[in-house]
């Protein structure tokens, strides 16, 4: 019997363009028309807040909230998500289904002068929404002045246009999604500054209880970005789990070997932590990889010490 599935959204650019490629996998993975795959779209608490960063108004949570009230209510089905909004700890009865999608994760350093950050004048001012992109940035550059620059793409990169900021940065991931990769003056490589935990990647929630939609989904899982978002998120996990720390992490999939890179900053980027690891995934790549990632937080935990501690540094806001 065809499953009918009702596909949740924020109702952003970005994310109806995620969910309209979950959409286009589906209909292709079940042999469906697209009409089975409805799209509903939600403006999350997240969405509404552009004046402030979002660990001062909750953390990450922000971005689902609605979704998962859609969800649990039966509204819809499955809601779709960048992983990297996707809070480490989901309601009762909601669970993740699948990562059925990762772009390039990298960073991409928008500039109308330079592609390079280390080239920046002393002084220019970068404008990001991230706390660690803001730590890393003064950690390579404590000579540069970081505002926080929220809104969509399309809005931070006419801020840039305008002149109001000198740089920004963006997932590059995104940018592809959305066709505005012509706008990407260089890439920041991954070993100088760590993407967030699960950047690039889309992940499908959809309730427990529902084994029609999950098996469904399923169909869409690529293994190899399952098990290294697994890695990144019990990273996160085990040092905050939302917004309120600069922590990034990525974790790579070659064969039965993973690679992983994750670090913690104070907000002022004056410290920063790091581990990096090789191992073998062996019989169970999951729990492999959930074992590194939980490892290396806790290591982290205990070498900082009182020093690790929530964002407790705010920058100016446009």
């Amino acid at each position: 019997m065809a499953v009918r599935i009702r596909l949740g959204s924020r109702v952003s650019p970005l994310a109806m363009a995620q969910t309209h490629l979950v959409q286009a996998m589906l209909s292709s993975a079940l042999a469906a028309p697209l009409d089975d795959f409805s799209i509903h779209g939600y403006t999350t608490t997240g969405d509404q807040i552009q004046d402030r960063r979002l660990q001062e108004a909750g953390g990450k949570g922000l971005f689902t909230k609605e979704l998962d009230e859609a969800l649990l209510a039966g509204q819809i089905d499955a809601a779709i998500h960048s992983m990297k909004d996707l809070p480490t700890k989901l309601p009762p009865g909601i669970v993740l289904a699948c990562v059925p999608s990762r772009e390039d994760p990298r960073d991409a350093f928008i500039c109308g002068s330079t592609g390079d950050l280390l080239s920046l004048p002393a002084g220019a001012v970068v404008g990001t929404a991230s706390l660690r992109r803001q730590a890393q940035t003064l950690n390579l550059r404590p000579d540069l002045k970081v505002v926080t620059l929220r809104g969509s793409v399309q809005t931070r990169l006419k801020r840039l246009a305008e002149g109001q900021i000198d740089a920004t940065f963006l997932a590059l991931a995104g940018l592809l999604r959305l066709g505005l990769a012509d706008h990407v003056a260089g890439l920041i490589p991954t070993e100088l500054m760590p993407p967030a935990a699960g950047q690039g990647a889309l992940a499908i929630t959809c309730r427990s209880d529902d084994r029609a939609t999950l098996e469904a989904l399923r169909l869409l899982t690529l293994p190899q970005f399952e098990i290294a978002t697994t890695a990144e998120r019990a990273f996160l996990d085990s040092l905050d789990g939302s917004c309120r720390t600069p922590i990034g992490a990525l974790g790579r999939v070659e064969g039965n070997q993973l690679s992983f890179v994750g670090e913690v900053l104070t907000p002022d980027g004056k410290l920063r932590w790091r581990r990096e690891a090789v191992i073998e995934l062996g019989a169970d790549p999951q729990e492999a990889s959930a074992a590194l990632g939980r490892r290396l937080g806790t290591e982290i935990r205990t070498e900082a010490g009182e020093a690790f501690q929530p964002d407790s540094v705010t920058t100016p806001a446009w």
